[in-house]
């Protein structure tokens, strides 16, 4: 009688159960997840920068050191010492000058007949700039108006 040799009858009936033949993959596996992820960790991130020249631009509108004129025509639109000038070079300027050591005084003169929404944005933006010599000059022409 030819006996096998994948298992062989212990005393008492119980089977042998021959070694595995094959190789335990899981710790090899923990241990390949490991190193991924401490590469993946220390690789530098990638960059995707692209070199460009901005164009350098002076500034804006010309500060004078002691006082500056802003007026508003009845249409709204902002002159600043005799120069027209837009909302956002508004706000640059008196950033510029909120900036400064010592702040020139920016005299804001509206027209008696500018809208006073178009006033009150002006004056918002001057708030916001944080310029603190700001002030309304000519005030004796809205006497007429009221």
């Amino acid at each position: 009688m030819a006996r096998s040799m994948s298992s062989s009858p212990l005393p008492g009936g119980i089977r042998e159960i021959p070694p595995m033949a094959e190789m335990n993959t899981t710790p090899l596996i923990d241990v390949m997840l490991v190193l991924l992820i401490m590469f993946i960790i220390t690789v530098p991130m990638q960059s995707h920068q692209i070199e460009q020249q901005l164009p350098q631009r002076g500034p804006i509108v010309k500060i004078e050191r002691i006082k500056n004129e802003l007026g508003m025509s009845p249409a709204g639109q902002l002159r600043w010492n005799g120069e027209a000038i837009s909302d956002r070079e508004l706000a640059s300027a008196l950033s510029a000058i909120a900036g400064m050591d010592e702040q020139p005084e920016v005299h804001f003169r509206p027209d008696a007949t500018a809208r006073y929404e178009r006033v009150d944005h002006v004056l918002g933006i001057a708030a916001q700039s944080g310029a603190d010599r700001f002030g309304f000059s000519g005030n004796e022409q809205y006497g007429a108006v009221f």
